[in-house]
Formats: structure tokens, sequence, C-alpha cells
């Protein structure tokens, strides 16, 4: 597989409220902003989908299965919780080719420390086909988090993916 040229990168905000109108998409929008200050300082050529969707199943798993050759990168924002419209982990892991649990154990146990409630988290983290997906809790703050530490492994998993040996 070819490193890419240009890095497509879809982001998929799963929010029943947003999806209806009632309140504006933050999260999003804030995982745009962290992805596009991290390809800039990569200096990779990037291009982003932004996409808001309710919290389906059907839905979310239609959009990752014809994403998954089309997308380098996928992340979700929303629905990692434990709410009964909480849909996001359990579409997601059956699709997975590979997980990669630590990143997320990492920052459910860094951000937990000083706020349990982050300890309730389901992200996952993992490659679908030959696309890596993160999935985010929904709110500004946690993405904001998230990302944080998610950036800070980014290029050697990038790299990783597509076999490129930077082990040195």
């Amino acid at each position: 597989m070819n490193f890419p040229e240009k890095f497509e990168i879809l982001i998929i905000t799963l929010s029943d409220r947003a999806h209806r109108g009632e309140y504006e998409d933050l999260s999003g929008p804030k995982v745009r902003e962290k992805v596009e200050e991290f390809f800039h300082s990569a200096g990779w050529l990037f291009n982003i989908k932004l996409t808001l969707i309710p919290d389906d199943t059907e839905m979310l798993k239609e959009l990752l299965v014809s994403a998954e050759n089309k997308y380098n990168i996928i992340i979700t924002t929303g629905g990692t919780g434990i709410s009964p419209r909480d849909i996001t982990v359990e579409t997601v892991k059956p699709l997975l080719t590979k997980e990669i649990p630590g990143i997320m154990e990492f920052i459910r146990i860094k951000y937990g420390t000083d706020k349990p409630n982050a300890l309730l988290s389901r992200g996952i983290a993992g490659v679908i086909s030959q696309s890596l997906i993160y999935t985010l809790p929904g709110s500004v703050k946690a993405v904001e988090e998230y990302m944080a530490e998610i950036v800070k492994t980014l290029k050697h998993t990038i790299n990783m993916l597509y076999g490129i040996d930077k082990h040195n």
C-alpha cells in the first residue's frame, strides 16, 4: 500500500439533537480544527469531509462501509457513552480488522484520574480495512483532550499503517 499523496479524512458527528437542528454541532468542527493543525504541522496534504448524522446504527454502518476504501482516517464524535442512543462503539467494533486499545485506555486513565466521569467513555480506535478510525465522545472538551493525545501518536500510527519502518 502506497503512502497517500493527499490524505482523505472523514469526520462523522453522531447527534440526534444537532441533526434535528436543536443546537449547532461544535464537536465535529473542533475535530476538524485539531486534524488541520496536525496535518499542517506534518506538511502532509489533506482533504476533510464533515458529516452530521443522527444516532442511527444503520446510517453509521452504511457510511463506514462505503468510506473504508475512500478515507485514510475516520473520526467519529458522539455516541460513546452508555445512554440507550449511544450506538457508535457497537456499530464500529464489528467492522474493525485491527483494534488499537492502548490510546483510548491511556486517555481514559489520564483524564479519569481528575475527572472520574471520563472513565465512562467507551471510545475505541483501530483499523477498518485500510482506514484508521477513532471514536470520540461528543463534548468539545472531550474532543480537545482526546485529540491532544491522538495527535502525539498519529504520525507513527500512519507510518505503521503504510508499512514505513521508522522505529529508529
